[in-house]
């Protein structure tokens, strides 16, 4: 597989929180891919890091919080933190976001 594949069904879900599991599904230093479940209800709480991220919205319903502006997004929808925004996701519907960071996000290696 190397460094260049990541197959889905290779990766364990990792959790990193009540009702919140990850999976890496690819980086080098400048640029990483996070695929993240959230059960119904389920928070992603405020919070700032220096790195850009662009989240994509591949299944479900969520809040989404950027610098105290409200949104829900569903299935198709995305958002972009620029570095050190706060923002957050509140699971309405159970789903799946996948984070892009830039650059890789080493506290989650």
């Amino acid at each position: 597989m190397g460094l260049h594949f990541f197959k889905d069904c290779d990766k364990e879900w990792e959790l990193i929180e009540k009702g919140i599991s990850r999976k890496i599904m690819g980086y080098d230093k400048s640029l990483m891919m996070v695929k993240v479940a959230f059960e119904k209800d389920a928070i992603g709480a405020l919070h700032t890091h220096p790195h850009t991220q662009t989240s994509y919205v591949a299944s479900g319903l969520f809040e989404v919080s950027i610098n105290g502006d409200k949104k829900t997004l569903k299935t198709g929808d995305s958002f972009f933190a620029s570095s050190d925004s706060e923002h957050g996701v509140k699971c309405l519907e159970p789903g799946v976001l996948i984070d892009i960071f830039s650059p890789v996000r080493e506290d989650f290696l």
